[in-house]
């Protein structure tokens, strides 16, 4: 059977599984979904939201992690934070870092088999051509240069990379160097969490990004 044509069957009929899913218990799906939008619109509710699991709390916080890294829009520094106020500096860092690693490299295989037709049906196809130009630009050093940008959706970078020839490894690499640095800062916030937090995350991250578009800057005047 063609390569194609079975790729072709498969994103159908999975699919049609997720739409007759969404038929049938769709009174469910939407009451957990308004709970989870609900639980994370600060760091406490966010906490607590983790923490009420018990002891399958660590793999619920990394189902979320990989969860909103696929598709759902949640803040995924909220669960990293959240992380480090329950389990420590370094578990909670370990278990923020290699579920977002997961879900990377689960974003880059989705859009490596359903390609860029499918894929902007998830992200918008501006958004998807903005991305592919900005790693031919930087070639190797882009999905790094992304990954240190607290503000560029996690998501975008995987499945961008995903639909360009950028192989795995180097992808995966450099992802997690790239998330390294956020991932022990957010962890270290939480497990040091206090009402200035918020301020301190608004902080890093403007300090971070202004950095690195200096970065760019100077390297783009270099380059010329």
């Amino acid at each position: 059977m063609p390569k194609k044509l079975l790729r072709n069957i498969l994103t159908y009929l999975v699919a049609g599984i997720a739409i007759l899913c969404l038929i049938l218990f769709f009174r469910q799906i939407q009451e957990f979904l308004l709970e989870l939008i609900a639980a994370f619109q600060s760091i406490e509710t966010a906490r607590e939201y983790i923490a009420g699991y018990g002891l399958f709390a660590p793999f619920i916080s990394a189902a979320l992690m990989i969860f909103q890294s696929v598709i759902a829009p949640l803040p995924a520094f909220l669960i990293t934070i959240a992380n480090g106020a329950l389990f420590g500096f370094w578990w909670g860092m370990l278990l923020s870092w290699g579920s977002a690693m997961l879900g990377a490299a689960l974003c880059f295989y989705i859009a490596r088999f359903l390609g860029a037709k499918h894929i902007a049906r998830i992200v918008s196809q501006p958004v998807v051509d903005k991305t592919d130009q900005f790693i031919q630009k930087y070639g190797n050093y882009a999905i790094l240069i992304a990954r240190l940008i607290p503000y560029i959706p996690f998501d975008v970078v995987s499945y961008g990379a995903g639909l360009t020839r950028i192989r795995f490894i180097g992808f995966w690499l450099a992802t997690g160097i790239g998330q390294l640095p956020a991932t022990a800062v957010y962890t270290y916030l939480g497990n040091r969490i206090s009402t200035n937090t918020n301020l301190m995350l608004f902080g890093f991250g403007v300090v971070i990004s202004v950095s690195i578009v200096i970065w760019l800057v100077k390297n783009q005047k270099a380059s010329n």
